[in-house]
């Protein structure tokens, strides 16, 4: 599998043989799958999956990228006066809030059950409000647009656009803080001793 999987990634640059071989070792990662039970096809199809305490790093992508697409498609759709594209914009904004309601409670459940230290639990805090902001903003939003029962006008829009900015820039600096926690302090992250891990070095040709 690890194999196969390399091949993918780094185009073949490390391994040797041809097409023959290739399906070969897929036909082999094939016969390899048959002889485990669901848990340990699951563990090798999705080993990344399979090996997180929680899931909240896996969900809150899902509302970072919808609402980003909602602020920025909504924005472009009022300057250049497209109501079907802010009707699209819509979708994406509820899309974005029915993720993130997903996302903070897996954040909740997540910041109960991964150890950490006083220092990172401040900053923790701050990720937690931020989030519940976001997703406050999110409801907010998805409501007004619900009952405006099309695209909002004037300066309604103004204050509307105003509060989709807002909820951009919480979103963001909510991702800063998950950032901080996982990079430099090692949130939820488990740490493997690899020897020899500088030893395989790359060389690509242009």
């Amino acid at each position: 599998m690890n194999n196969f999987l390399s091949f993918q990634i780094h185009g073949g640059a490390d391994h040797g043989g041809g097409v023959a071989d290739n399906i070969a070792g897929l036909l082999t990662f094939f016969e390899e799958l048959s002889t485990h039970d669901p848990k340990g096809v699951f563990s090798i199809l999705m080993p990344g999956i399979a090996n997180m305490d929680n899931i909240h790093p896996l969900l809150v992508h899902f509302p970072i990228a919808f609402l980003s697409a909602f602020f920025v498609l909504d924005m472009v759709g009022t300057l250049a006066k497209k109501p079907h594209w802010r009707n699209v914009a819509s979708w994406l904004l509820y899309l974005g809030t029915v993720a993130a309601v997903f996302t903070v409670t897996a954040g909740f459940i997540a910041a109960g059950s991964v150890a950490h230290g006083d220092d990172v639990h401040a900053i923790m805090e701050r990720h937690e409000h931020l989030g519940v902001s976001v997703l406050s903003l999110a409801i907010l939003l998805s409501a007004w647009r619900m009952k405006s029962g099309s695209v909002i006008q004037g300066g309604a829009n103004s204050f509307f656009l105003i509060l989709a900015a807002l909820l951009c820039v919480l979103m963001m600096l909510g991702a800063d803080l998950g950032g901080l926690m996982v990079y430099k302090y090692g949130v939820a992250v488990k740490a493997v001793s690899a020897p020899g891990v500088h030893e395989h070095v790359h060389e690509h040709q242009h």
